[in-house]
């Protein structure tokens, strides 16, 4: 009996029972249909959340004002060791760098006339726009000489400026931060919400020594964002500027560094790791649902051996050799397990998809989890299938 007559009296079998071969396939259709949206929906959740690391800047190291050692013990603690001077020093002293900007964030309220918002007041330097890869649509960023001047000016996110000028323009209007009136000099480009990092456009931006000494009433930043000329240069960047501020700082080498410094790719790897295993808890769930559409695979096969003793034994009785009647049963519990991935298939895609419309999720359809669960459907046929297909297969003739 070759493989081709084999599939025929598969295709025989299973149209002569629709509704029953249907419900048998549903658990595969269910289980691929599953694992191709749930991966889809991680490789998505990660592919966004590179962008928009990316979309941070180029080649982007982050001073962090948080020391990763206390006492001797473990810890992230927020110091208040770095400067402006600290970022200028950065600028002016390592090479490779291509641009330096501090940067110090508080929220606060932010009025005009009837409307107001509670935002993150941003104090940056000029630099920010080319270091943070973030323009002006509208308007100017504010200068050098503002910033040394302390200039009363402010760029707002897309989400501010729509907030408190929904049918005005901003640029020249008056707005009050704390107290303080601050002219609008420029709105940025929306960089979109959504991600670990919120919605970056509700923010306004205003000079960094404005916001420390007119607003805050503080000297030290958050965190001061180097931006190097080649990516090559990463590493050494970024021990030329721990050792710049250690002796800036005049740390002993028996204390730790009481500032951290990550780089893009640190923080896309953290975050693509746990996207990654989120991934694949949610693919391991799906895949539970092949499993038990495989058990009804064995369920309904063992019934179909029952079902069909005499016309085994009738092949048996004109020369099928118990290979034939093996193969013949495998091939039928395969082809359900293929013709329910192919469906599955259809299904996880246009699920995908409805997902991306109804809720808004990034999701990224790969060809590898469209492989890996078709795979492990027609796996999942073979191998349910294969015991009562050996049932099948020694069945005593006579007895049949």
């Amino acid at each position: 009996m070759t493989l081709a007559a084999s599939l025929q009296v598969a295709l025989r079998a299973i149209k002569g029972n629709p509704l029953r071969s249907l419900l048998t396939m549903l658990g595969v259709i269910i289980g691929v249909a599953s694992v191709i949206a749930m991966i889809s929906i991680g490789q998505g959740a990660r592919q966004a959340t590179t962008a928009q690391i990316q979309s941070l800047g180029s080649n982007l190291l982050t001073v962090i004002a948080m020391s990763a050692r206390q006492s001797g013990v473990a810890a992230m603690t927020p110091v208040q060791t770095l400067t402006l001077a600290d970022a200028d020093a950065i600028a002016s002293q390592v090479q490779g760098v291509a641009g330096v900007s501090a940067e110090f964030s508080r929220q606060a309220q932010v009025v005009f006339g009837s409307q107001n918002t509670y935002t993150q007041i941003s104090g940056v330097t000029p630099a920010f726009p080319s270091v943070r890869n973030w323009l002006p649509a509208q308007g100017e960023f504010f200068t050098q000489d503002d910033l040394r001047r302390r200039a009363k000016v402010a760029v707002l996110g897309k989400t501010v400026a729509g907030t408190l000028f929904p049918n005005t323009d901003p640029i020249g209007q008056r707005i009050r931060i704390r107290g303080v009136t601050f002219t609008v000099a420029g709105v940025m480009e929306s960089k979109g919400s959504g991600g670990p990092f919120g919605d970056r456009d509700d923010a306004v931006f205003v000079p960094l020594t404005t916001a420390q000494y007119r607003l805050f009433g503080v000297t030290y930043v958050r965190s001061i964002y180097v931006q190097v000329g080649n990516d090559s240069d990463m590493p050494a960047v970024s021990q030329a500027v721990t050792e710049l501020l250690r002796t800036r700082h005049r740390l002993p080498s028996s204390r730790e560094d009481d500032f951290t410094i990550r780089s893009q790719a640190d923080i896309i790897q953290a975050l693509t790791s746990v996207a990654q295993t989120m991934t694949m808890l949610l693919g391991g769930v799906a895949a539970v649902a092949l499993v038990v559409g495989g058990i009804g695979i064995m369920n309904i096969m063992l019934v179909s051996v029952t079902e069909r003793t005499r016309e085994i034994g009738i092949r048996k009785a004109v020369g099928a050799r118990s290979a034939d009647i093996l193969l013949q049963f495998l091939v039928e519990s395969a082809t359900i397990g293929v013709t329910g991935g192919l469906i599955g298939i259809a299904l996880g895609i246009l699920g995908s998809k409805v997902i991306t419309r109804l809720a808004g999720w990034a999701t990224l359809i790969s060809p590898a989890a469209i492989a890996l669960a078709f795979a492990f459907s027609v796996a999942v046929g073979v191998f349910f299938g294969l015991y009562p297909a050996r049932r099948a297969a020694l069945l005593d003739p006579i007895e049949a």
